[in-house]
């Protein structure tokens, strides 16, 4: 069963960006190095269908692949094995975001990217509203999976997902997805395709046809999916 924990709030705007991100163009995922990571630059990207990740050298890159990965959040079908999974489990919405973000930025996952920037970064942006997570529950209440993202209008961006229990990240998915469902939310934006998740639905589209997704989702009043009662994950 997933519940919230506190009534839920639109999200407040934080100061603009001192930047002027470019708009994604070009034959490369990655469009533009430098900028900050204040809340204003983050959200002036995701606005734009960028998103920031540090490239090797440290430097700080603004990506928007040329071919991205997008769930359709009508399509997703659980498994049985998952159906049986969800029962073990209880799932919750913005109880523990930091928490769910230091899961995933664990430094012994392979191909990590989540730097104490990017986590400190996202953590203010929950407090502003517009990050959000989603956590698994054991049954003895011990935290054992979850995930999280950037909230903008009517498009969910996943950013990372971790599990210490089989299973529990993709129970976690689940409960959004029904929860994005119910509230008009069509996708979910999941940046690169990767094995795994095309196994959980996810497929490839071009960059215009996200940019376009993303303009239609960023019209009109946002959805405010976490303002919820609770969602059944295991029907």
């Amino acid at each position: 069963m997933c519940r919230l924990t506190q009534l839920a709030a639109p999200p407040r705007e934080p100061p603009p960006s001192i930047w002027e991100l470019p708009d994604p163009a070009g034959p490369d995922d990655l469009i533009a190095v430098g900028g900050d990571l204040e809340p204003g630059t983050i959200l002036e990207g995701y606005r734009k269908g960028l998103f920031p990740m540090h490239l090797e050298d440290g430097r700080l890159g603004w990506w928007s692949p040329v071919r991205r990965g997008v769930i359709p959040v009508a399509e997703f079908r659980p498994s049985r094995s998952l159906r049986k999974s969800a029962r073990r489990y209880r799932t919750t919405v913005d109880r523990a975001l930091d928490e769910v973000i230091a899961g995933c930025a664990d430094p012994s996952r392979p191909h990590g990217w989540i730097t104490p920037e990017i986590r400190h970064a996202y953590v203010e942006l929950g407090r502003l509203g517009w990050v959000h997570s989603v956590e698994t529950w054991s049954e003895d209440g011990e935290l054992v999976g979850g995930l999280y993202g950037v909230s903008i209008g009517r498009m969910f961006c996943g950013e990372s997902m971790f599990h210490r229990s089989r299973d529990a990240s993709k129970v976690a998915l689940w409960a959004l997805v029904r929860l994005l469902h119910r509230a008009g939310v069509p996708y979910i934006d999941v940046q690169w395709v990767t094995p795994h998740l095309r196994s959980l639905g996810a497929v490839e589209i071009g960059r215009e046809r996200y940019l376009d997704l993303l303009a239609k989702a960023l019209r009109g009043e946002p959805a405010i999916w976490w303002d919820d009662t609770g969602t059944d994950a295991a029907t």
